[in-house]
């Protein structure tokens, strides 16, 4: 089972520090989640521990989760009468394509689901 501790150290979130215990919990199920209904099992295997905690990682850092904004980077900058444009810092589909960066390790613990 991925553990808050662990994801905290990874991401060098200092371990007392419990403001962003919820948000991570919840990256941690949702990872676990996906990997889960993708490979059609019903625990996450102890061979994908590191993927889950890499895919946590990713979506903490791409997903602006916990912030009612998302992540926004200048695009533009003009110095006469100051306009300053921003565009998303995220990419929209990194949702979408989180398992497609993973699918390989993936595909190792994937099962046939009859439907």
């Amino acid at each position: 089972m991925l553990a808050t501790d662990k994801l905290k150290s990874l991401l060098g979130i200092e371990p007392a520090d419990t403001s962003k215990d919820n948000i991570l919990e919840f990256i941690i199920n949702d990872v676990i989640e996906n990997v889960i209904n993708y490979c059609n099992i019903e625990e996450l295997p102890s061979g994908l521990e590191h993927t889950a905690y890499r895919m946590a990682i990713d979506l903490y850092r791409n997903e602006n989760v916990g912030n009612e904004e998302s992540a926004a980077a200048v695009s533009s900058i003009e110095e006469g009468d100051t306009t300053v444009q921003f565009r998303k810092s995220v990419d929209e589909d990194f949702k979408n394509t989180l398992l497609k960066n993973y699918i390989p390790q993936l595909n190792r613990y994937r099962r046939i689901a009859w439907e």
